[in-house]
C-alpha cells in the first residue's frame, strides 16, 4: 500500500515540476515580440516567419500589438519629419493630405 502511495506521489511530483517549464517555453514570446516579428516578416514577405509569429500569441493579442506598433511608428516618424501624425499616416498609406 505504501509503495503505491510513493509511486503516485513521485509521479505527481514529476508532473508538477515539468508542467511550469512547458508553460514557460510556450509563452516565451510576449505580444510585442510577436507583433514586431510579424510586421518585419510581412515587410520581408517571409511566410515561415509570419506563421511562427502568429503561433506565439492569440490573434487578438497580435492585432493589438500590431496596432500599438503602428501607432508608435507613426509618432516616431512624425517627430523625425517634424510633421503631424495624421500627415505621416496619410502619406504612408498613399492618401492625399488634408
Amino acid at each position: 500500500m505504501f509503495g503505491q502511495i510513493r509511486k503516485y506521489t513521485a509521479r505527481l511530483r514529476d508532473s508538477t515540476h515539468t508542467q511550469p517549464t512547458q508553460t514557460r517555453e510556450r509563452r516565451a514570446h510576449n505580444l510585442f515580440e510577436a507583433a514586431a516579428t510579424y510586421v518585419v516578416a510581412r515587410a520581408e514577405d517571409d511566410q515561415d516567419q509570419i506563421e511562427e509569429a502568429t503561433s506565439w500569441v492569440s490573434p487578438e493579442a497580435l492585432s493589438f500589438g500590431v496596432s500599438e506598433l503602428a501607432c508608435r511608428a507613426v509618432v516616431a516618424l512624425a517627430r523625425e519629419r517634424d510633421e503631424s501624425p495624421a500627415t505621416v499616416a496619410r502619406d504612408l498609406l498613399g492618401l492625399p493630405t488634408e
